[in-house]
């Protein structure tokens, strides 16, 4: 629009000045070489402006003559240099596609064409690491260091080349170079892990705070790795300097609240400074984000000294912050236990172990209830070696896990690759070989569940107390001769009951014994027959089998 405006207004400033000159007439009279020439001042400029026009024209057709060569070296230069960016495209996809053969000659051919451009020393390197050229690699890398433009790409090509070999001072020295020239976020990365490797927690946190601030690393993740890095120097001046660790410990928790290390310091240093209501407030809010036994056991040792009792007291003030949770009733139960509250340890571990459960009882939850019946009832009772067989192939517990390695300790860096905060808690997966649902609903099936309210109803409860069998499943072929001979056995008990003397003990029929399955492979449980008290385990190596004496101890049925 404003184009077609100033047209106008140019047009419209012609024809003033054409009409200016037509209102004032005049001549021109021109005199050379004998000749007069005598003309309108109208004709003249037009003859002036043609004689410009004419001059114009042929300037530019003696210039087009004159640059002909030029021209056609430039057209030639532009072609060859279409061609070459042609075959750097098709190289650097065909090298992108894994296509080797295609990026060397691609690569050659834009050599040829570019010669040595920044991109063709990339397509070379590419190349080159396809072909496993190694030498041609760092050479082309190199190259590229003493390039301005391409400086730090080299630098990272290096970079990447000596963590291959496995050169890790040099890997260090080019990203320390490259990090000086510009903080990129590779750089202080790598920076970071080499520190944290050597356990260096105050550099690494200096190159954390540096990354942050140039943007090398979100607001989250620098968060988080400050808190990883907090903890770390907090454990290792825990000892000569309990202020400063504490300070620290307090700033990581508050920087990550689901830390557990930093939350789990934090109490015991408060706890060791007699500032025992803080610690109980730390802890308390750490367990209301995660509920982790390395907070329970601090919780429950806030105070040296203090009784089985007041322990069992702490730990029910620490279940109600998360009832229902599993580590609540672990806890709570282990502390029953310690105070000799079987009654308390049993109703505590009932959602747990009983057939109504929604999951099957861990390795701890085995190995407590084993601790529970050989605390009450003495070590030589058979439901003390079911529970510690049932731990066998238990489902694990959750640890701390990092790049595959399992531990019972966090640490602030992988023990394999050297990356921190890669310890995360979670339960190691289990492999199983067959179907577990039908493993695990036979196995709670089997088992009787007596629950005791009171220690003056418990021998009550432990009389009525009826095992829940599993709805019949269909047999293989294999063992429809084991069950046919389990049938007869059932239907011969009563006439030998009528035909034994009084006060003699019958024998059930003998059962052939079961090979103990492994950990991590489900068997589901052979059938018993209806009424079956005890969950049929196999028999242990060092088991002696049921003692038939007369003062023999009938077995206690109670919840497993």
């Amino acid at each position: 629009m404003i184009r077609l405006i100033v047209f106008l207004a140019l047009l419209v400033a012609v024809a003033l000045g054409l009409s200016w000159l037509a209102d004032r007439p005049g001549e021109i009279v021109l005199t050379w070489q004998g000749y007069r020439i005598e003309t309108s001042v109208l004709v003249g400029l037009a003859a002036v402006a043609a004689v410009a026009l004419a001059f114009v024209i042929f300037w530019n057709l003696l210039r087009f003559v004159l640059r002909i060569p030029s021209l056609v070296a430039l057209t030639t230069r532009v072609r060859r240099r279409n061609k070459g960016y042609g075959a750097l495209s098709r190289g650097m996809i065909a090298a992108a596609a894994g296509d080797t053969r295609y990026a060397a000659r691609a690569t050659r051919e834009a050599e040829k064409l570019l010669g040595e451009e920044p991109m063709i020393l990339l397509l070379r390197a590419q190349t080159a690491q396809l072909t496993g050229d190694r030498h041609l690699t760092e050479k082309t890398f190199a190259s590229m260091v003493e390039r301005p433009e391409t400086r730090l790409l080299g630098l990272r090509g290096l970079y990447a080349e000596a963590r291959r070999r496995g050169d890790e001072e040099a890997s260090h020295l080019y990203a320390a170079q490259a990090h000086r020239i510009a903080p990129l976020g590779w750089a202080g990365d790598a920076l970071l892990d080499y520190h944290v490797s050597r356990s260096d927690w105050p550099r690494a946190l200096e190159l954390v705070e540096s990354n942050r601030t140039h943007k090398g690393t979100d607001k989250t993740t620098a968060d988080r790795q400050r808190a990883v890095l907090l903890t770390a120097i907090a454990r290792e001046m825990a000892e000569r300097d309990s202020e400063g660790a504490l300070r620290r410990a307090r700033e990581a928790s508050k920087l990550a609240p689901d830390l557990v290390p930093a939350l789990e310091l934090s109490g015991r240093l408060l706890a060791r400074r007699g500032n025992l209501r803080k610690a109980a407030r730390v802890l308390e809010s750490g367990w209301r984000q995660c509920r982790h036994p390395d907070l329970a056991a601090t919780y429950l040792d806030l105070r040296p000294g203090d009784s089985a009792r007041d322990r069992l007291d702490r730990a029910q003030t620490l279940a109600r912050l998360a009832p229902g949770d599993s580590e609540s009733l672990l806890t709570v139960a282990r502390a029953a236990l310690e105070a000799r509250d079987f009654v308390r340890a049993r109703a505590t571990m009932a959602p747990l172990v009983s057939s109504g459960a929604s999951h099957r009882p861990t390795l701890r939850t085995c190995l407590l209830m084993a601790d529970l019946e050989e605390t009450e009832h003495g070590p030589d009772t058979g439901l003390v070696r079911e529970w510690l067989a049932r731990a066998a192939r238990a489902p694990r517990d959750p640890v701390w896990i990092a790049d595959g390695v399992l531990s019972d300790r966090w640490e602030p860096a992988s023990p394999v690759t050297g990356k921190l905060d890669a310890y995360h808690w979670a339960a190691p997966a289990e492999r199983l070989s067959a179907s577990p649902g039908t493993h695990v609903e036979a196995e709670r099936a089997t088992i009787p569940v007596a629950l005791p309210a009171t220690p003056e109803a418990a021998p009550e409860a432990a009389d009525q107390a009826e095992p829940i069998s599993p709805e019949p499943t269909p047999a293989p072929a294999s063992e429809l001769k084991q069950e046919q001979l389990e049938r007869e056995a059932r239907a011969s008990a009563p006439a030998l009951a009528e035909a034994a003397p009084a006060g003699t003990a019958t024998e059930a029929p003998e059962e052939p014994e079961a090979t103990p399955p492994l950990a991590t492979t489900p068997v589901t449980a052979p059938r018993r027959p209806t009424g079956s008290a005890l969950y049929p385990m196999p028999a242990l190596p060092d088991d002696p089998g049921p003692d038939n004496t007369e003062d023999a101890t009938p077995p206690r049925r109670f919840f497993s």
